[in-house]
């Protein structure tokens, strides 16, 4: 399972499927207005200045990193986006080709909205668990995509029958289970259970999401993910497999361990019609250490635990980093980025004796990108438990990361899928050693990456989620492996 932004930033919901936007709860934004003409909304707060990358839907705006240096790659165009406090509107205003949006409504009711603090929207008031009703104007828009997106049976079943509930687990997305009722026959090929995925905050910049959906269309074709039924400004709709979630214990399981090594070399195999420079992984930690160097968290829980995190001094951690990976080699191949047991799933239809039950799934951060990050953000993912229902969601034991072993079963695995047989050699045997010093260093960089995107998601997102917390965690993991293979 990630904008620039200094101030406020929030993540808006749709009221409707004509562009109307709504914000969370006594926040006043400044945003651009989406139409179906011009792509993707772009999801953003406050007064917005964007510089973003590439062209969307005929968009113009040109792709530059710092110094104007052009960046590239399949996620790398991350949006540059400077806030400035403007007065709370007493209504809608429109200036420009902008519009001041004044809404009381927000997808969770929070204890956060009304308080004498900051909007910062890590929910550290949710310690009963989980949210799991779907508020009514969710589940309308919800009805409404199903219906304009699936056609038969969903054209005629009325809302008060439409079912669906929240699927928990996504860090960047809200997911969503929408079902026919059993009354209600099928007319023709329609699903009758589809997966509905509503965008979250948006990091990765809004022409990503325009790229994930044509890989995601593509691996479709391949068969090798869902398919998609219908793509929205807000969302899609993808095809839904009865599956077995998949657990993070289960990861060190040998054989499970071994199929995930299988399905990340064919990935890696494959050939996208995407840009090749590995742009992604460094493109995205500088946009994040930019903006996180920027935010102002007001509530005080929020303060101590940022101060803590900038005590690390982040940007000459990241150039020592930085050197580290350049002296260490890695291949750039097309990679998933985002190996971790939520997106994997158990496929229940499949015979349990073969050796094909997972599927990758959840391409929102893929590009080409230097191999061993693949290797070593799967082998972080080992500590981190995401099922976890009190607060702050999720468990972390440093001590599940995997042994010696556990990773050369994993690495042999993988080159045995590449090679098409599993006979060892002293060749293999040096390039194991090889590939477990680049595992491991590329280790430091999901740490880094993944601490950085959660302290933004701790200032933006609305996701119950302890994402300050989690980028602690991160940190801590990052300077204990330092340690060891720096």
């Amino acid at each position: 399972m990630r904008t620039r932004l200094s101030r406020y930033a929030c993540l808006f919901r749709l009221r409707s499927l004509t562009g109307e936007l709504r914000t969370p709860a006594r926040q006043s934004c400044l945003v651009f207005r989406p139409t179906y003409n011009t792509g993707l909304p772009l999801l953003f707060a406050r007064k917005l200045t964007m510089q973003s990358g590439g062209n969307v839907t005929g968009s113009g705006v040109r792709k530059e990193g710092p110094g104007g240096v052009q960046k590239s790659g399949l996620s790398s165009n991350i949006p540059s986006v400077t806030t400035e406090d403007v007065d709370p509107p007493g209504g809608d205003k429109r200036v420009g080709d902008m519009l001041f949006v004044n809404e009381r409504h927000s997808r969770t009711p929070s204890p956060l909205f009304g308080a004498n603090c900051d909007y910062d929207s890590e929910a550290e008031a949710f310690r009963d668990g989980r949210t799991e009703e779907v508020d009514r104007d969710t589940r309308s828009r919800a009805f409404s995509w199903c219906r304009d997106f699936l056609a038969g049976s969903w054209k005629t079943v009325e809302e008060r029958d439409f079912q669906i509930s929240i699927v928990s687990g996504g860090l960047s997305n809200l997911l969503y289970l929408c079902c026919l009722p059993d009354h209600v026959p099928a007319v023709a090929d329609e699903p009758r259970v589809v997966l509905l995925r509503v965008y979250g905050a948006i990091l990765q910049g809004v022409d990503s999401l325009v790229l994930e959906s044509v890989m995601f269309a593509i691996l479709a074709e391949r068969t090798l993910g869902p398919k998609l039924y219908g793509i929205f400004p807000q969302g899609r709709l993808e095809q839904y497999f009865p599956n077995t979630r998949m657990r993070t214990d289960q990861l060190p399981d040998p054989a499970i361990s071994a199929e995930i090594a299988t399905k990340v070399a064919c990935f890696h195999e494959m050939s996208m019609p995407f840009n090749k420079e590995p742009s992604w992984l460094f493109g995205t930690i500088d946009k994040y250490v930019d903006q996180v160097m920027k935010l102002n968290f007001v509530r005080e829980a929020h303060v101590k635990k940022y101060k803590k995190l900038m005590k690390l001094d982040l940007p000459a951690e990241l150039e020592n980093l930085r050197a580290l990976l350049a002296e260490t080699k890695s291949p750039v191949v097309f990679c998933h980025n985002d190996v971790t047991e939520g997106n994997i799933l158990i496929l229940e239809d499949k015979d349990p004796n073969t050796t094909h039950r997972l599927m990758l799934i959840d391409f929102e951060y893929s590009s080409y990108n230097y191999r061993g990050f693949d290797f070593g953000n799967h082998f972080c993912e080992w500590m981190y438990d995401y099922t976890y229902n009190q607060w702050p969601f999720f468990k972390a034991t440093q001590e599940n990361y995997p042994t010696r072993e556990q990773q050369l079963h994993f690495i042999r695995s993988y080159l045995a899928q590449q090679r098409g047989h599993s006979d060892m050699s002293k060749d293999q045997t040096q390039e194991e050693e090889a590939m477990l010093i680049e595992a491991n260093r590329y280790a430091l960089a999901s740490h880094f990456l993944w601490g950085l995107w959660s302290i933004i998601q701790a200032k933006i997102s609305k996701i119950e989620f302890g994402y300050m917390d989690y980028a602690q965690c991160r940190f801590d993991g990052y300077l204990k492996l330092k340690k060891a293979f720096s």
